[in-house]
């Protein structure tokens, strides 16, 4: 059933409890929000989701204070309506099993066994709604000797081997391990968590029932290793740190110009033909060193001082220009302002605002996914603590406002 007529989206008859926190299962959250989904977001009261006071920065009100909004909490919880419950009440407690009554999917990123503890686990909630999708996101899973540790993005880059290959090789100037810049296992995960939510759906389709996802920090980190993972499990040979260069392909690497850097990719031997020619040096594509791939690989570090003498005579601007132009994979090295100053960046409009109760508007970053010409996007900006506590209650439960008042008596919104 369409609870929303009016709209179109892909996912508007669907409606998702987030009994998450932090980054993984809120971002999955919001990615179906972009969808379509009415999202409730569960949060403590008093304090909420952590990451609202992960800051600063923390987004500032019409008057220039700052707000209790953190940019990091606002940078996965678009699209969501805000619920307080105190789930150490009987009264919480009950809330959340008539609100996963109504729903069709559910979040969670506790501790393994935590929401059992409850009698808010799948086997619970699934008795009162077999048709619930739930989804639990946990740093190591629900099974295995390490699934009751806590997991963080930065321990699970760690342990799963990303930082093992990011970062200056040894002996290099900086040497050493280096985690990737943004939380990128969260990130990875959510989506794996998404598509994962929305194929339980299409089975709920045909099997009439909903399912317990089991979605793992590590798991996905390991998964995410690909070809690198691939080219130990062929070889046998342990991958190891290389800078900015790729481990089969090059030229591949960063090179500094007069006042600046530029990265270089060039994937095949006519686009080395055409960098060579490009760069002054156009019988370099017919030394034996570099003719080939496999042999610009093997000689990469003389190949690499070759391009870099010649590049830093000249600034990125002019190199990229005519780099362009013998059409040779080139970019440069934008800091997160010159990001969203790129023509190109903003044409697409990845920069949005939407407008916020406290700020007047908050400015966001769109989800790339479009429909035919048509942007994904909610209108909803990520909501203040508690928000729609009332709305949600009155339209999901229908409570009045006598039964409203007597739930927040009762401790249970806190």
């Amino acid at each position: 059933m369409n609870r929303n007529p009016e709209k179109t989206a892909a996912l508007s008859d669907i409606r998702v409890l987030d009994m998450s926190r932090v980054l993984a299962g809120p971002l999955c959250g919001q990615l179906l929000a972009d969808l379509g989904a009415d999202v409730i977001k569960i949060e403590r009261p008093v304090s909420g989701d952590d990451s609202r006071a992960w800051g600063p920065p923390f987004l500032p009100d019409q008057e220039g204070e700052p707000t209790r909004e953190s940019a990091f909490y606002l940078s996965c919880n678009r699209g969501k309506r805000s619920v307080t419950v105190d789930l150490a009440t009987p009264a919480g407690r009950e809330l959340i099993r008539k609100l996963a009554a109504a729903s069709d999917v559910l979040i969670e990123n506790y501790k393994v066994g935590t929401l059992e503890k409850y009698g808010l686990g799948y086997a619970d909630l699934s008795a009162i709604n077999p048709k619930l999708v739930y989804c639990s996101i946990t740093g190591f899973g629900q099974t295995g000797p390490y699934s009751a540790r806590p997991g963080y993005d930065t321990i699970v880059q760690a342990m799963g081997g990303l930082m093992s290959i990011t970062g200056q090789p040894d002996g290099a100037p900086g040497a050493g391990p280096v985690r990737v810049g943004i939380a990128l296992t969260d990130t990875m995960t959510a989506l794996y968590a998404t598509i994962a939510v929305q194929a339980a759906l299409s089975r709920r389709e045909h099997s009439g029932r909903g399912e317990h996802l089991d979605l793992s920090l590590l798991d996905v980190q390991v998964s995410a290793l690909s070809a690198v993972a691939m080219n130990y499990l062929v070889s046998g040979k342990v991958p190891t740190r290389r800078g900015n260069r790729l481990p089969t392909v090059y030229p591949s690497d960063t090179f500094r110009c007069e006042d600046g850097y530029v990265m270089l990719i060039v994937g095949n031997d006519q686009q080395f033909r055409r960098l060579a020619s490009t760069i002054g040096l156009p019988d370099l594509a017919d030394d034996p060193r570099f003719r080939t791939n496999e042999a610009r690989v093997q000689h990469a570090d003389a190949l690499a001082r070759i391009i870099g003498e010649k590049l830093e005579a000249r600034p990125v601007r002019d190199w990229l220009a005519a780099l362009d132009a013998a059409q040779v994979p080139c970019a440069p090295i934008n800091d997160i302002a010159q990001v969203f100053e790129d023509p190109q960046v903003v044409a697409r409009g990845m920069r949005v605002e939407l407008p916020h109760p406290l700020a007047g508007a908050v400015p966001g970053i769109a989800n790339p996914i479009r429909f035919g010409d048509e942007p994904m996007q909610s209108d909803r900006a990520p909501p203040t603590l508690g928000q729609h506590t009332q709305e949600v209650l009155e339209e999901v439960l229908g409570l009045d406002g006598a039964g409203f008042d007597a739930l927040r008596a009762s401790g249970a919104l806190g």
